[in-house]
This record gives C-alpha cells, sequence and structure tokens, in this order.
C-alpha cells in the first residue's frame, strides 16, 4: 500500500481512494494498520478530517464513534481468535498525540509475544517494528483483512 493517501487518510477514504479502508462504518472508517507486527492491528478513523477529539462529536455521533470502536474491537477479536491459538486479547485505545483527527487503535495481543512485553503497552515494542517492510501491510495479510472484514458483516 503506498500513495499519497497517507497525507489524507479521512479525506481519501471518503473518496473511496484509501486502500487500508476495510470497511465504513456508522461514524468512521474501519482500516488495517500501518504496521501488522501484531497481526490484525486496525484504526478506527473519524469520518471528519476536522474532528480532533471525542469531545468534539455531538453526543450521538460522540455514542456512535464509540460503538463503532467496539464493533472493530470485537471484529478484530473474533477474527485474530480464530486465526491465531495464541491470541490473548484486544487492547483499545485513543490517544492522538501524533496524528491530529480523531482515531482509535485496536491492537491485538498474543501470548507469543516476549515475556517482558506482552502485559505491557503495545508502545514499547522495539521502535524498528513501527519502521520496518516486513511488517508493512500487504498480500499476506489478505486472508486476515478478510477476516476482520467478514466480523464486521455478521456484527453490522
Amino acid at each position: 500500500m503506498t500513495g499519497n493517501w497517507r497525507k489524507d487518510r479521512i479525506g481519501s477514504a471518503l473518496r473511496a481512494e484509501n486502500p487500508a479502508v476495510l470497511r465504513r462504518l456508522d461514524a468512521g472508517f474501519a482500516v488495517i494498520g500501518d504496521v501488522q507486527f501484531l497481526p490484525g492491528y486496525s484504526v478506527l478513523l473519524v469520518d471528519d478530517p476536522a474532528v480532533e477529539r471525542l469531545s468534539e462529536l455531538p453526543k450521538s455521533r460522540r455514542m456512535a464513534f464509540l460503538s463503532d470502536m467496539d464493533k472493530l474491537g470485537e471484529a478484530v477479536e473474533r477474527a485474530c481468535r480464530r486465526l491465531d491459538p495464541a491470541f490473548r486479547r484486544v487492547n483499545l485505545e485513543i490517544l492522538g498525540n501524533t496524528d491530529p483527527f480523531l482515531h482509535a487503535h485496536v491492537w491485538p495481543r498474543f501470548n507469543w509475544e516476549p515475556a517482558d512485553l506482552v502485559g505491557r503497552p503495545v508502545w514499547l515494542h522495539p521502535r524498528r517494528h513501527w519502521h520496518d517492510e516486513q511488517y508493512a501491510p500487504g498480500p499476506r495479510h489478505d486472508t486476515l483483512r478478510e477476516a476482520i472484514t467478514a466480523e464486521l458483516d455478521r456484527l453490522a
């Protein structure tokens, strides 16, 4: 997945030009994460690039975004549990420290992670994992993408 869509993730999703999009949800877009050192990592992007914080959404849209986050989390959990017997749990996070737009991280966690990391925040994984091409999403993740998308469809 290459191209300028990363400079405008939400706009490119709205224009159906973002290859990371798994599904359009009620208040945003479920996308496969830029790195897959924890296979199944996904992100929920809000559908309005001007929204920076959850608190900026009207209550009904806020609840829709949180419901979408829950739905994506459950879809990732179901897909990862089916595809990897070492699946442990899903971590959900809304941070917003790097990208200015509202988004939520959905991190699957696995028992095969190093013992010193499995119970700790995902952000403590080695920095090289965040930029190493071997962890970039690609065709080898098609089965995982299809599984998450199918679960999203079942939960719709």
